[in-house]
């Protein structure tokens, strides 16, 4: 089956095909319309969500198909996902037969299922989506998870491949870490990283000590940009980072720390105020464009006059959610690439 659950897990040919076609649909918003009628997509959004569930529902409508979206306890049973332990508490159905039961319905099915925050073993495998998609008997398209956001991931590439007219290898991309009030996953700073090495940019990760990412996702980072043409580095200096950039990718994660000792970890998160994306970070860079997943916290994350400012593509990057998951459904239902 089909999962498309890490977009690098896929090959580089089913990589370029997926951009390509995402290019396409931006340039023609009736390209390959009502390529699938009655197919049926369930969408099982355990977490909050704006973009994604809008444009999913879009997508797949103007593909030919049907959405139906699925709240797990709001106007459902509530899911367990434990095996072995009677069912005693408020869930009244496991995820087994929950997933099992939708995916006799539909032909694919998208979840969004955010990182617990509490467990780092299971968040750093995507436990939860491993067993959602191993329930499911149709493919699985992960709308984001504990450690990745592939629908992101592919906008984002997209929306640089078309700025940088497919000449993005070795332009300056820093991602960096910004104040939050919350200790915010790791899905989309990971997919990220990923994505802007696959392309071949030159890559920095700015953020301040203690903030890094996993050392598994920096390895991988590093093998793609090896394989690209593309580097991968750190710095905790902001200032310096953004120095000469073309790129400046905002985003908000948690320190590590935050699985063992959550309340130091608010603390340390809370002393790097300073981290934030402001005009002066903007004029250092090389005619830098702002890019940012949303939502975003304005005055918090990124000062308004960069968002409200010409060089931003965090609006072109929401709509390329669209464009890149009609390209991400077409390919699962046809195996194109």
């Amino acid at each position: 089956m089909k999962h498309v659950l890490n977009l690098h897990s896929l090959p580089d040919s089913v990589w370029d095909v997926l951009i390509g076609e995402a290019l396409k649909h931006a340039e023609n918003r009736a390209y390959r319309s009502n390529q699938h009628p009655g197919k049926h997509m369930g969408l099982v959004f355990f977490n909050d969500s704006l973009r994604t569930r809008v444009s999913m529902e879009l997508a797949v409508a103007a593909l030919g198909a049907t959405p139906v979206t699925v709240t797990p306890g709001s106007g459902t049973w509530g899911f367990a996902w434990e095996k072995g332990r009677p069912m005693l508490g408020g869930e009244a159905e496991h995820i087994q037969e929950a997933v099992g039961v939708l995916s006799r319905y539909v032909d694919a099915l998208g979840v969004r299922l955010f990182a617990s925050g509490t467990d780092r073993d299971q968040d750093r495998e995507d436990a939860l989506l491993q067993q959602f998609a191993a329930a499911s008997a149709v493919p699985v398209l992960n709308l984001e998870s504990a450690s990745r956001h592939p629908c992101q991931a592919l906008a984002d590439a997209a929306v640089l491949t078309r700025h940088f007219d497919g000449h993005a290898k070795r332009k300056k991309f820093v991602l960096s870490w910004t104040n939050h009030p919350k200790a915010l996953p790791m899905a989309v700073p990971n997919s990220t990283l990923l994505m802007a090495a696959r392309l071949g940019m030159d890559v920095t990760v700015a953020r301040p000590d203690g903030f890094e990412l996993e050392s598994d996702v920096m390895e991988k980072a590093a093998e793609l940009a090896s394989s690209s043409g593309g580097r991968v580095q750190e710095s905790n200096d902001l200032q310096a980072a953004v120095l000469g950039a073309q790129v400046i990718y905002a985003k908000s994660w948690g320190a590590v720390r935050r699985y063992e000792h959550p309340e130091a970890e608010a603390k340390m998160r809370q002393s790097h105020r300073d981290w934030r994306i402001t005009e002066s970070h903007m004029h250092a860079g090389d005619n830098a464009q702002f890019m940012h997943c949303l939502p975003v916290r304005r005055g918090v994350v990124v000062d308004d006059a960069v968002l409200d400012g010409s060089q931003t593509l965090h609006l072109d990057q929401a709509e390329f959610r669209l464009h890149g998951q009609k390209a991400l459904l077409d390919w699962m239902w046809e195996g194109k690439g």
